[in-house]
């Protein structure tokens, strides 16, 4: 099979929660063991770094490969979902696995995907963990899917574990409630591995602290102060910090150098690929886009453009299971909001989100493709006459980010870097 016919196979093969919804999540552990059992247990032969969270885990999970990069170590990043390339997934060192281990290694298991029906976060998993032992890493970052109890990344034995946030999300699968969620989020915790918490509500929190008791173990606040760093944003402070504090507790397994430390800190996206968080495309007019799809990512978006005090206007997609009545009235002020669908099966028509948001009296416009509506929501920037007092944002979900870097790589946008 040819790279595209791989993924294609994939695709259509496996049950994929990122298009399908609530359908491909498998609430069990037994498919990525039996998966890992016929590999050899792969997930064994390294050591590792379990990253949960509602929000920051991605941006925790990038920050401490970079410093572990950047002290010489050979370093391993999962995490999900893709947003251009799906080996982006599955890192080392920075740089995305080969198209040639994604091939091979979904040749060599066809016969167990037919025998074992995994989801396709189970094979993605499964094959992170094959090729982190292949390649013989010092150490592997790796970020939970969904929820942290029955994520499939739930079977290794970190050397510590990161709870960076506790929000509502994925509510219909992880509980209606933050001490729920917190719950479930709580399950990566392991027997005497400490645990490293980021930002946290006092009730969440003692329901993590409550599972670390039970576990035997202790449990460390992120380190709070402020960092010189590439990543923008207020909230990355409390991800940075995150890191930080694990990569103390580490000391006596993989040393640090501060210094190298500090330089890794300004250099997060070049040594890690890390892309889709507070990422800015262009400078006049400022033109950003943002990942954050929840009520705490949108919180913390909105904060930051505040900031700026900037005249914003919004491109947002979203996804048909989103819960937008809780959204909406977290947004700025905006001169202009356009909507369109991402290209994914679990995308909102746009008419459907412009509904609801008449329902909160915001008038929007809604668009064909994101395409149509970036053009024409930056030809009315530059007709404005404030080009460089206003802000183009671009977010709503992961998959309308997705369409916009697919975008910038056809060098298809239509400002100029």
């Amino acid at each position: 099979m040819t790279y595209e016919e791989t993924l294609d196979y994939l695709f259509a093969k496996l049950p994929m929660y990122q298009r399908i919804g609530k359908s491909a999540f498998k609430k069990d552990l037994t498919n990525i063991l039996l998966l890992c059992d016929a590999l050899g247990n792969p997930q064994n032969s390294f050591k590792t770094i379990h990253v949960a969270g509602t929000n920051g885990k991605g941006s925790t999970s990038h920050i401490l490969s970079a410093i572990y990069q950047n002290n010489g170590y050979n370093v391993g990043l999962y995490t999900s979902p893709h947003l251009v390339d799906f080996r982006e997934r599955i890192k080392l060192n920075g740089k995305k696995c080969s198209k040639e281990f994604v091939i091979s290694f979904t040749e060599s298991i066809a016969h167990l995907i037919e025998e074992i029906q995994p989801s396709f976060f189970e094979i993605t998993v499964a094959m992170a963990f094959s090729y982190y032992a292949q390649q013989k890493v010092d150490l592997a970052i790796i970020e939970t899917g969904l929820g942290g109890r029955l994520d499939s990344t739930n079977i290794i034995t970190p050397l510590a574990s990161i709870i960076t946030s506790i929000g509502l999300d994925h509510k219909d699968m992880l509980g209606d409630t933050l001490e729920l969620i917190a719950g479930e989020k709580a399950g990566i915790i392991k027997e005497n591995t400490p645990v490293v918490t980021g930002n946290i509500a006092p009730s969440p929190l003692a329901v993590i602290h409550q599972k670390a008791t039970e576990m035997n173990a202790p449990v460390h606040r992120y380190t709070d102060r402020e960092y010189q760093t590439d990543l923008k944003g207020q909230h990355q402070q409390w991800n940075i910090g995150c890191a930080m504090k694990c990569v103390s507790l580490l000391q006596p397994h993989f040393p640090t150098d501060e210094a190298k430390n500090e330089e890794a800190l300004h250099t997060i996206g070049k040594l890690s690929s890390f892309e889709g968080r507070w990422q800015e495309l262009a400078s006049e007019p400022l033109v950003i886009c943002d990942v954050g799809h929840n009520e705490e990512g949108i919180k913390l978006i909105a904060e930051e453009i505040n900031k700026l005090n900037l005249n914003a206007y919004f491109v947002f997609g979203f996804v048909s299971d989103k819960d937008l009545d809780s959204i909406i009235p977290l947004l700025p002020q905006a001169q202009s909001i356009a909507l369109v669908k991402p290209n994914v099966i679990r995308g909102m028509n746009a008419n459907d989100a412009q509904h609801a948001f008449q329902r909160h009296g915001v008038l929007t416009s809604a668009y064909s493709n994101l395409q149509e509506a970036l053009e024409t929501t930056y030809d009315h920037i530059l007709k404005s006459g404030s080009v460089t007092d206003s802000l183009l944002f671009i977010g709503g979900s992961n998959f309308l980010v997705a369409d916009l870097l697919l975008l910038k790589q056809q060098s298809k946008l239509p400002w100029k870097k």
